[in-house]
């Protein structure tokens, strides 16, 4: 499990980039990028990293589901993913 600092600090970061967004939006297409620097690092959209939502885990991340390969395992072997069963031939 990820340490809770982790997933605080990303949760931070998607605040400060949906709050800055129109205004990254209004510069770049003005083409004010001394304005652009001026905004708070965290505030681009770059910076975030995709986390597991149960654990932290950053890496092994399914995009469609919002969990990492273990999670995702687990929770289809337990038959609470609708629609995903354990394959076997």
């Amino acid at each position: 499990m990820s340490r809770k600092s982790l997933i605080a600090r990303e949760e931070k970061r998607r605040k400060l980039v949906e709050k800055y967004s129109a205004l990254r939006k209004e510069l770049k297409e003005k083409g004010d990028y001394e304005g652009l620097q001026k905004l708070p690092r965290n505030s681009s959209p770059i910076r975030l990293r995709n986390r597991c939502i149960m654990t932290g885990r950053p890496r092994g991340y399914n995009r469609k589901f919002g969990v990492s390969r273990l999670v995702f395992r687990e929770l289809a072997l337990k038959g609470e993913i609708p629609g995903i069963k354990k394959s076997s031939w």
